[in-house]
């Protein structure tokens, strides 16, 4: 029953919209499309005075008239009503854009278009454009970060001014004269940027794990202390133990040193997985994000710090 619900659906959709069609309307070719969308597309085409199908192509003239198909708007209705339930499994991560009524699991998400599909509406994508090259990525709903806030356009360009993902409609105001790439020429140079960053911190961990040797400083200390008490075996209780009240204080500070060194190891490490896990990411638009706002003061931050103190 899903599968036949499924099928309708697919059956049912305006091949324009990509959603059930409303009002739907048959052309003399036989394909159905909403009222509006077969209507708004047709009037673009009204100097030419010949009007054609969007799907197969076939021309009509005069333009035909348009009327409501009623059979077709009541399968519509019956199949809105129904429950589709792709995923047995209960709650989905993310829903697909398309599906009307009870909403089917996405499974993949297009940059380009900001809309996430399910398998069936997914097909109906890839048919609808195609050899168009859009970015198709696992389904995500971080879709949203994609959209310039103030325009609601795809957020295409970054300002480097500014440091900040825009639309193309920013550069015509508040970022008018700005220094401005687009997301993907950012991105490439992030990639370099995220590169010698990760080195560095792998060059740090190296130094700090060598400097850093719990064994290494309690041996050192041990050897120090044992030799200066051997030297002065002979002098009076006050000495003995003003040297092992001195002793404590140094073995003190060594430990307080080490864990500290331990500290700083695990923030690195911290820091570079964050780092590898950044660059197989697929959606570039959100790492430039993160990168944005979280890695570039601290990364400069950190690496200035673990100089100074090298």
């Amino acid at each position: 029953m899903a599968k036949a619900m499924a099928s309708n659906e697919e059956i049912l959709m305006c091949p324009i919209c990509l959603d059930l069609l409303k009002t739907p309307a048959t052309i003399p070719c036989g394909h159905s499309y909403c009222m509006d969308c077969i209507t708004e597309c047709w009037n673009q085409l009204d100097q030419k005075g010949v009007y054609s199908c969007p799907k197969c192509r076939e021309t009509f003239c005069p333009r035909p008239a348009l009327k409501k198909t009623t059979i077709v708007a009541e399968l519509v209705e019956k199949v809105s009503k129904a429950t589709i339930k792709d995923d047995p499994a209960g709650i989905e991560d993310v829903e697909c854009d398309i599906c009307i009524g009870k909403k089917s699991k996405a499974v993949r998400s297009c940059l380009d278009c900001l809309l996430s599909y399910c398998k069936t509406h997914l097909k109906a994508h890839n048919d609808l454009h195609p050899g168009r090259k859009h970015s198709i990525v696992d389904a995500t709903a971080k879709l949203h970060e994609r959209k310039c806030s103030r325009h609601g356009k795809v957020s295409e360009i970054f300002c480097r001014t500014d440091q900040s993902l825009i639309c193309y409609l920013c550069t015509m105001d508040e970022h008018r004269g700005h220094d401005t790439v687009t997301a993907v020429a950012e991105w490439t140079e992030k990639q370099k940027q995220l590169g010698h960053s990760k080195l560095t911190f792998q060059q740090r961990i190296q130094r700090t794990e060598k400097d850093s040797s719990a064994q290494t400083a309690v041996d050192e200390s041990e050897n120090m202390f044992d030799e200066m008490i051997r030297s002065i075996n002979r002098r009076r209780s006050e000495a003995i133990k003003e040297i092992r009240t001195e002793e404590k204080a140094e073995v003190s500070r060594a430990e307080g040193l080490v864990k500290k060194l331990e500290q700083e190891i695990a923030e690195l490490k911290r820091r570079e997985a964050e780092l590898e896990k950044l660059s197989h990411t697929e959606d570039y638009i959100h790492i430039l994000k993160v990168i944005t706002t979280t890695f570039s003061s601290a990364t400069c931050g950190t690496v200035r710090q673990g100089r100074s103190k090298v």
